[in-house]
């Protein structure tokens, strides 16, 4: 199962990243994106080396990083678990999925487990429309998730291989 793709905080990683999209149109949410796929958030060291390198204020940066709920601020957990929230997997069972996994995960959205295990967010569509409620982690989408069926998903991730030397 695919992890959170993360990478320690550099500030000199962050800043040949933002040094590589700054002259593209638009060029803040690639920066964020990249940034965030680097680092798995948006470190706040990262708002002012943005905002230098754009010619632009802090204020805007974290703007945009705060008006969309994609961007974090704090690292997630080891996975991100998200929940199809769109109309097709609601009329599925997905709202009573959603409470089941706030309840047993101990968080709601955007909130991480204890153990750093598990980030829980919300998704609007994950394309599997025929398939709900649909649950992704990493690449990989679950489909017609139950709460017995997210629970082995969750025990899944949790479990940690040993390797025996």
């Amino acid at each position: 199962m695919s992890t959170t793709g993360t990478t320690p905080w550099h500030p000199e990683i962050a800043s040949a990243i933002i040094d590589e999209l700054k002259t593209k149109p638009g060029a803040l949410l690639p920066i964020l994106h990249a940034l965030q796929d680097r680092f798995g958030h948006i470190h706040s060291d990262a708002v002012a080396l943005i905002a230098r390198a754009l010619q632009t204020t802090r204020a805007e940066v974290h703007g945009v990083i705060s008006f969309y709920h994609h961007f974090r601020t704090e690292q997630p957990g080891r996975h991100v678990v998200e929940i199809c929230r769109a109309e097709a997997c609601q009329a599925q069972g997905s709202r009573a999925l959603e409470a089941h996994a706030k309840s047993a995960l101990g968080i709601d959205y955007a909130q991480t487990s204890d153990d750093r295990t598990v980030t829980l967010e919300p998704v609007y569509c994950l394309g599997n429309c025929a398939c709900g409620p649909s649950v992704r982690v990493g690449d990989d989408i679950h489909a017609f998730v139950t709460p017995e069926s997210f629970d082995e998903l969750i025990d899944d991730l949790k479990t940690e291989q040993l390797e025996l030397k």
